[in-house]
Parts: C-alpha cells; structure tokens; sequence
C-alpha cells in the first residue's frame, strides 16, 4: 500500500467492461511527510475521494479487484480509504 494525493482524474470514453461506472483518478505518492516521492500512478476509485484528498492505495492486483468489487479485472491499483489524519511516534 502506498500514501498518495489525488491530483486529478482520467477521462477515458472506452474502457474494459469491468471499470465501466468507476472513476480513474491520477495519484501523487507521497512520503509520511508529505512531500512527493515518485511518478504519479492511476488507480479506480473504491471510496469516492476527490482531488486534493490524501489516500490509501492498494497496489497489488487481487487487493485492487477486489476493493471495488470487480474480481478477475485488470486492475493493479485501487483507493481504498480517505486518510484523515497521520500520527507518527517518535
């Protein structure tokens, strides 16, 4: 799993019948600090986040097809959860 930040959404007009009716969002995967790490990945949407929402992603496949209900899908990444807040211990 990976911390990210949605930055966007992909807009596609044909998709595989197994991501008919979820959104795609464009993810920043961020460091526990908070600043970027990485390329931006997209992921199907299992939780209804939006742009500038902090998230948790799943990235393994049977972990994504399974978080948005459509097993057996080629699917590597889903957002499975809204982060509300971050509490490290020293």
């Amino acid at each position: 799993m990976l911390i990210g930040r949605i930055i966007g959404d992909l807009v596609a007009t044909q998709k595989a019948p197994s991501h008919e009716g979820r959104k795609i969002l464009v993810v920043q995967p961020l460091n526990l600090d908070g600043s970027d790490r990485g390329d931006e990945v997209l992921a199907l949407d299992a939780v209804d986040a939006g742009v500038g929402d902090r998230v948790l992603v799943v990235t393994e496949g049977w972990g994504a097809m399974t978080a948005v209900g459509r097993q057996n899908a080629p699917i590597d990444m889903a957002v499975v959860g809204v982060i509300d807040s971050i509490a490290l211990a020293d």
